[in-house]
């Protein structure tokens, strides 16, 4: 298997700004269409790939299910939390030092699964989204644990206008004193979009839909 993600095409100092500016940032182009077709087909794979199956409805989520990959991750996902890792760790010691943060994030993603693990915090929560018609997740925020990371990702893996009609990912900003704000995010196949989770968790999601 050849692995592609190469976080060095991105320009980084743009996308710091984006978070700063607006919380979000996009990718584009981040996976080819033969690796979101490859990871898509995951959903429907052997149940040791994944350790639990999330039906939305049946707990207020929304309409639509979900699963979360076990331990070992699939090599092109374990290659994307550490690569994007090491480059927003940098990011979010930056924030954390704006915010009075007392704690900062280790440079590698291996020392901070450690320090999770360590924590008691040992269940991998990269996952896969999968929708149908007339499926949708409400607003939300994703909170495992005391250690936490401020930043997530998510990639869409299918294809607008072909795999799916309608649909999209909305990102709601809280603003103090003021009335809180949706940004709606443009996504074709393999763009990825990262976004700030209420100072919280980095962890790559990996949403399919149609």
């Amino acid at each position: 298997m050849i692995l592609e993600t190469n976080t060095a095409r991105y320009n980084w100092t743009q996308i710091e700004n984006d978070l700063n500016a607006r919380g979000w940032a996009r990718l584009p182009d981040l996976l080819k269409p033969e690796t979101c077709r490859e990871l898509a087909g995951l959903y429907s794979s052997e149940s040791t790939r994944f350790r639990s199956r999330v039906i939305m409805q049946r707990h207020g989520f929304g309409r639509g299910e979900y699963q979360y990959f076990s331990y070992p991750l699939p090599d092109r996902i374990n290659e994307m939390r550490s690569s994007f890792y090491e480059k927003l760790a940098p990011i979010a010691n930056r924030w954390g030092e704006r915010i009075g943060h007392d704690w900062t994030y280790p440079a590698r993603h291996k020392d901070f699964i450690r320090i999770c693990h360590e924590a008691e915090q040992k269940r991998p929560t990269p996952l896969l989204l999968q929708y149908g018609p007339g499926d949708y997740n409400c607003l939300h925020q994703d909170l495992y644990g005391e250690q936490v990371f401020p930043l997530q990702m998510a990639i869409l893996l299918s294809r607008p206008g072909e795999d799916f009609e309608g649909g999209s990912l909305v990102l709601t900003e809280q603003r103090p004193r003021m009335q809180s704000r949706p940004h709606v995010i443009p996504l074709t196949q393999g763009d990825a979009v990262l976004f700030a989770v209420n100072e919280l968790r980095f962890r790559v999601y990996v949403g399919t839909t149609g």
